[in-house]
């Protein structure tokens, strides 16, 4: 086994680990897996963010986009006339709640309520 090999183990370890708590972390919550919500019904799901992006305007409209990751899959929040939000970052965890659109196989919410929350951390 090589060095490289030994690394990208450890690597996917940790990751998965990650997973497995933002997974934990739902469960508690009592939000709907990112996987299981249906298109077009309101839905309550909660996740860390992994990115935030500006969306290029349109009709001089700007929208922040963020990608919330629950563990089993990600999400599109997309927040239409805001170019920012208070609390959201990278890293930081939310509970949303809104109408499920699926644009290009994607679960997509616009303008969700949101809750940052606090998460505990383990061990």
């Amino acid at each position: 086994m090589g060095l490289s090999h030994t690394i990208k183990r450890l690597a996917r370890s940790a990751e998965a680990h990650e997973q497995d708590e933002l997974r934990e972390t739902l469960d508690e919550l009592g939000g709907t897996p990112i996987d299981q919500v249906e298109d077009k019904c309101v839905t309550e799901c909660c996740g860390t963010v992994r990115s935030i992006s500006l969306r290029p305007r349109q009709n001089d409209v700007p929208a922040l986009v963020v990608d919330l990751d629950d563990g089993h899959r990600t999400m599109n929040l997309v927040w239409l006339g805001r170019r920012t939000i208070a609390g959201i970052e990278p890293g930081v965890f939310l509970k949303v709640k809104g109408r499920v659109l699926f644009k290009k196989g994607v679960p997509t919410m616009y303008n969700p309520a949101y809750q940052i929350k606090p998460i505990a951390q383990k061990g």
